[in-house]
């Protein structure tokens, strides 16, 4: 498939990111062949959301020796002060890209810097941190992440509908029709994505209404991290283009399964060999001690996890026990492991892992840092994370699941902040500061919406008593 620009030229694949190793003179020949006029310099706050500076191309150099300049107190979660030094972006050349759906741009993820120093509470530096204690091993944590999304449009009398008013089967997995009627939108986000470099090998309609996944290559953890902030870029702007809004919320109806982001991994050494796979694996999963290890970790820290993973008060009302009109939540909240089960929290495609708690509101530098500090503990100390679970936990009682001695997730963002602040693994690891920030955002966040009056309960207590 071919891309186009806003002017109708055909782009090649790949021709719209910069080779491997590219040096300063490649890349200004790049972007001046590309007739780019700005480079947005980028970061994330601690939401995973997306901030930038549009900065002139002829100051390219600018940005990768001295960065762009933030006040770091307009940021969610940089834990900065207005009367604090600059929080200065300095960009990583190899994430150059170009933009295709906004021609004359191009973007480059950095690395947040204050006062010289890298800034603890930037989560892309958080993720770079864990990513070295896995290079001093001489490994490499590869990630496919999935991001689930909801194509929505909001009516002239403010109601939020799907994208497509046809779209409106019970059980719409997979369906034709609902897959077509959506390709306005998903052959030109796809067409994106392809030009540049990014291998995108499946589509398809999920479970919900309006509901749709695009599954790419995976990566390294760190580039699947700047790929996933990409994605959801080209998603809002080419949605807004067409009227649509992309939704990455992970429940917005109560009746409908929501939307998650499972995170495939694995650990490669030097030469690329998949360091989880081990064909006598006598449990025939496939798996090698180090991946029995590293679930296990993965495991044992799966409360506290859950918050990084399912950040949000919306994430819970996907994260729960029981069933929707489609027969299923699709959502893991089960503490256990098995073969193609998807009621356990992790699911063991032959070789690696997928970890199936997260939703697409994560902060995917944060939580992909958080499963590395997890799995790492489970390596560092042996963790067994027992036998698999091949059943459907949904068909079981609470008394059956917990006589199989299987915990169940936390069932509300209170709880699993809860979890966090008690498993002193993360901020010991990933740092006390970005953890303590997280909880005191996080924190806010649940004791607003506990004090909110909803609708559901003006109707059912106005009149009741």
């Amino acid at each position: 498939m071919k891309a186009f620009d806003h002017m109708g030229i055909a782009l090649e694949p790949g021709c719209m990111t910069t080779p491997d190793g590219v040096d300063v003179a490649g890349a200004k020949a790049f972007l001046g062949k590309n007739g780019v006029r700005y480079i947005l310099a980028q970061f994330v706050d601690i939401h995973g959301v997306a901030k930038s500076k549009a900065v002139p191309v002829q100051h390219l150099e600018g940005l990768l020796e001295d960065g762009a300049g933030f006040a770091g107190a307009g940021a969610w979660g940089l834990g900065m002060a207005p009367h604090e030094a600059e929080f200065m972006v300095v960009c990583d050349l190899d994430t150059l890209t170009l933009t295709p759906w906004a021609p004359g741009y191009a973007r480059m993820m950095g690395a947040g810097r204050v006062a010289g120093e890298a800034h603890p509470v930037d989560t892309r530096n958080v993720l770079k941190r864990q990513v070295e204690r896995l290079t001093a091993r001489g490994w490499t944590l590869n990630t496919g992440l999935e991001p689930e999304f909801i194509l929505v449009r909001r009516g002239a009398d403010g109601q939020i509908t799907v994208f497509d008013e046809t779209d409106t089967l019970a059980k719409p997995a997979y369906d034709y029709r609902g897959l077509m009627r959506g390709r306005s939108f998903l052959e030109k986000i796809t067409a994106s994505l392809q030009a540049v470099g990014i291998d995108v090998y499946q589509i398809d309609h999920e479970d919900a209404n309006g509901q749709y996944e695009i599954n790419f290559k995976y990566a390294d953890a760190l580039k699947s991290a700047d790929q996933v902030i990409l994605f959801k870029m080209a998603a809002a702007e080419i949605a807004h283009e067409l009227g649509a809004i992309c939704s990455f919320m992970p429940k917005p109806r109560s009746d409908t399964t929501g939307s998650g982001m499972h995170i495939h991994c694995s650990i490669a050494d030097a030469d690329g060999r998949n360091l989880f796979h081990d064909a006598s694996d006598p449990r025939g999963l496939g798996l090698s001690r180090l991946a029995y290890h590293f679930l296990g970790g993965v495991m044992a820290h799966a409360p506290a996890l859950t918050a990084l993973l399912a950040p949000t008060v919306n994430s819970y009302k996907r994260l729960v026990v029981g069933e929707n009109v489609s027969g299923t939540t699709w959502a893991p909240v089960f503490v256990a492991y098995g073969d193609n089960n998807r009621t356990a929290m992790v699911r063991i495609p032959y070789g690696r892992l997928e970890l199936r708690t997260g939703d697409s509101a994560m902060n995917p530098y944060l939580a992909t840092a958080a499963l590395i500090a997890a799995g790492l503990d489970g390596v560092e100390r042996e963790l067994d994370p027992g036998e698999p679970h091949n059943i459907n936990f949904y068909a079981l009682s609470a008394g059956e699941v917990a006589d199989l001695g299987v915990e169940v997730l936390p069932q509300t963002l209170g709880a699993a902040l809860d979890a966090l602040e008690a498993d002193e693994l993360f901020a010991r690891t990933l740092g006390d500061r970005v953890i303590s920030e997280f909880l005191k955002i996080k924190r806010a966040e649940w004791g607003a919406y506990c004090r909110h009056v909803s609708q559901w309960e003006v109707e059912r207590y106005l009149s009741f008593f």
